[in-house]
């Protein structure tokens, strides 16, 4: 079973607080965080796989100290951003599978194979060959969840990851990442994506203000933002 656990995590930009004695440990299949903007919520997913570093406090992935074991825990957690521009790298969509690739194997073959066999899995098998730009929205951001899940993580963090989308694209999206059998941990402003999560957390000020299924979660959520 995969674990993220929090202990006693603060942290500041210069000096505004952004989490304050933050104490959780995530085991849940698929999890969700919500709050409103600064929050804090970013900052505690970026925890996750070590983009940012507590100030005080450990997070621990699978046994892992996140901030001593950096590049250990990044082979275990995959993160994908709201905006896929960010993260897809080379001129075409197969290219840019077989980029995540070289993390894997040196072998050309069985990089092309293997990253062909991933976009047969995201439905974008036909696009192999397409100039990666040219993408829908949509399909962007299928294309960057495959180029993490393609190295096998255990763990994946979304930030936001149906901001940019229309309703179509991000129900599309939803249901992709419904369907992983690895750990899901998903920070959004679209609550119906959560609907049927095991556990949704509420930030407020740095702080886990409420911590439950998501219908009680979410409703706490709503009557702290009115």
């Amino acid at each position: 079973m995969t674990s993220i656990e929090f202990d006693d995590v603060t942290h500041a930009f210069t000096d505004r607080p952004v989490l304050r004695g933050v104490t959780l440990e995530l085991a849940e299949h698929r999890i969700g965080i919500i709050g409103a903007n600064g929050s804090g919520k970013s900052t505690l997913a970026r925890m996750m796989n070590g983009l940012v570093s507590p100030d005080s406090g450990t997070v621990t992935v699978n046994g892992l100290n996140v901030a001593k074991n950096k590049r250990k825990v990044r082979r275990q957690v995959g993160f994908i951003f709201s905006d896929p521009d960010r993260q897809i790298i080379m001129p075409t969509v197969r290219e840019d599978i077989e980029l995540s690739l070289t993390r894997v194997t040196k072998d050309k073959r069985q990089r092309r194979e293997r990253a062909l066999a991933t976009l047969a899995d995201f439905g974008l098998a036909d696009h192999a060959d397409q100039p990666s730009h040219t993408l829908s929205g949509g399909q962007k951001q299928l294309l960057a969840l495959a180029s993490i899940m393609v190295i096998g993580p255990s763990i994946l963090i979304a930030d936001e990851p149906t901001t940019m989308l229309d309703l179509r694209n991000a129900n599309m999206l939803r249901d992709v990442l419904g369907g992983l059998d690895e750990q899901l941990v998903v920070l959004t402003h679209h609550l119906d994506l959560l609907a049927d999560y095991d556990r949704v957390l509420v930030l407020d000020d740095g702080r886990v203000v409420a911590d439950d299924e998501p219908a009680p979660a979410i409703a706490y959520y709503r009557s702290l933002m009115s």
